[in-house]
């Protein structure tokens, strides 16, 4: 059944706007619901909406191992900032980029790629910055950063910012269109309650990643690898014999720091991928099955923080990527063959069996590891930097399937995998209980507004 609406020429004489996807009906009656509530347009209630300074200083950036993060739009999410894959600059480069830089209580809001997500700039390290596309406002001091991180990822933020998309070659938003946001203003003390919910789902994602980091950390204390490190020679000298069983002459491959990591396995008696793991293989045809719906997941739905799956785009089979040829079993563990990405990395949950993956993760099951320490083991620098050593390609750089049969795994005794794997899945249900905080925070932004501001 189509939809329409009938606008008075004056609406379209207001907004600068002839195109009808400006005008669809929840757009107008967005508008409709704000004319009952005392609102305040997003530059009144700001001191500063700002996106970059100019964009010509980009030129000066060069990328480091550590130093500033410099936070990019895939780096914020639905209500929160994940550093876990950010890129870093010197302090020379931000004191250049200084109309750039992001300071804690400032909102983040994507202006391009995911456009609309918002987050708090929330216990960041001293200094941080951020690029072009991405909005940092600077709310005044009588508006709660965390009620307009809400709203603005609540339906009724995200329907303003939809609205405002232009799309040329790349689809984004402007500054001048953001200034212009509605912004409900609400008695102080809903607002203040709205916040603290909001503080609350920060608090158990921070609690999420601890107990992560502490698994994380009693699996090298087990294996003896807590205070490894691969510093030492820059050069190695290696035989020719080396260089034909592993096919591969260049240098990156034979860096000294993997021969020092594979030397300490090999000493714990480590025991290889093929023995360990099942590497299930992609050979899912969703042609099969033209007419159902699946849920497949890619590269960017990986939380990377504590290795879960946080999104998934919904696909008809017969419309379906090429690429989606793995079905997820519960337990399994999909790690990343991209170089830039081997970080990606995630457990998945009896709630997400069969959902596809993509070709871009491997998959892997065990008998002999746990889940939840099968995921911490491949997110650990130790299979990392085996991952690392083994990619190869030109347009596309990954790591060959034919090349992981030989990654070296530390096998832990039971009783120490169980601890680990109760850490691990503490972590995952803070982060459950997190991502419920979020939408009770927001549900209680749309209650409001659609209650025309009466509290109840």
């Amino acid at each position: 059944m189509a939809t329409f609406s009938i606008i008075q020429k004056s609406q379209l004489e207001g907004a600068h706007r002839l195109d009808a996807e400006y005008y669809q009906p929840e757009y107008l009656a967005l508008e409709q619901k704000f004319t009952m509530l005392e609102t305040k347009t997003l530059e009144q209630i700001s001191k500063s909406v700002i996106s970059f300074g100019a964009y010509s200083l980009t030129s000066h950036i060069e990328w480091q191992e550590s130093g500033v993060p410099y936070i990019n739009v895939g780096d914020v999410h639905d209500g929160y900032i994940d550093l876990s894959s950010v890129k870093y600059i010197s302090e020379k480069v931000n004191e250049i980029l200084k109309k750039s830089k992001v300071n804690n209580g400032q909102v983040l809001l994507t202006m391009a790629g995911t456009i609309g997500n918002a987050a708090i700039a929330h216990n960041l390290p001293r200094s941080a910055n951020a690029n072009q596309a991405i909005a940092k406002i600077t709310p005044l001091d009588t508006m709660s950063p965390y009620y307009l991180t809400a709203f603005l990822n609540s339906k009724y933020g995200l329907l303003q910012t939809q609205r405002e998309i232009v799309s040329s070659v790349q689809a984004n938003i402007f500054l001048g269109q953001i200034k212009k946001f509605k912004i409900p203003i609400f008695d102080q003390k809903v607002t203040q309650q709205i916040g603290d919910t909001y503080k609350y789902f920060l608090h158990e994602l921070e609690n999420s990643k601890s107990l992560y980091t502490q698994a994380e950390q009693l699996l090298l204390e087990e294996l003896g690898l807590k205070d490894f490190t691969t510093d030492g020679d820059l050069y190695s000298i290696i035989n020719f014999s080396d260089i034909e069983n592993a096919h591969r002459m260049d240098a990156e491959y034979f860096q000294p720091k993997y021969k020092k990591l594979l030397a300490k396995l090999r000493s714990d008696k480590a025991s290889s991928l093929e023995e360990v793991f099942d590497n299930v293989l992609a050979k899912f045809n969703t042609l099969v099955q033209p007419d159902k719906s699946f849920n497949y997941v890619e590269l960017s739905n990986i939380n990377s923080a504590i290795g879960t799956i946080d999104g998934f785009t919904k696909v008809l089979g017969k419309e379906a990527p090429s690429r989606a040829k793995r079905v997820l079993k519960a337990g399994d563990v999909i790690v990343s063959s991209v170089e830039g990405s081997l970080g990606k990395v995630a457990l998945v949950t009896q709630e997400q069996e069969g959902y596809l993956a993509s070709t871009g993760f491997f998959q892997f099951r065990s008998d002999e590891v746990l889940p939840e320490v099968l995921l911490v083991i491949a997110k650990s620098f130790i299979v990392q930097n085996q991952l690392t050593q083994r990619c190869a390609g030109t347009i596309l750089t990954a790591v060959p399937k034919e090349s992981i049969k030989d990654i070296l795994i530390p096998i832990l005794p039971r009783a120490a995998q169980q601890k680990i794997a109760e850490l691990v899945r503490q972590s995952h249900e803070a982060r459950i209980k997190a991502k419920e905080l979020l939408e009770e925070a927001k549900q209680k932004v749309e209650q409001l507004i659609e209650k025309g501001g009466e509290r109840g």
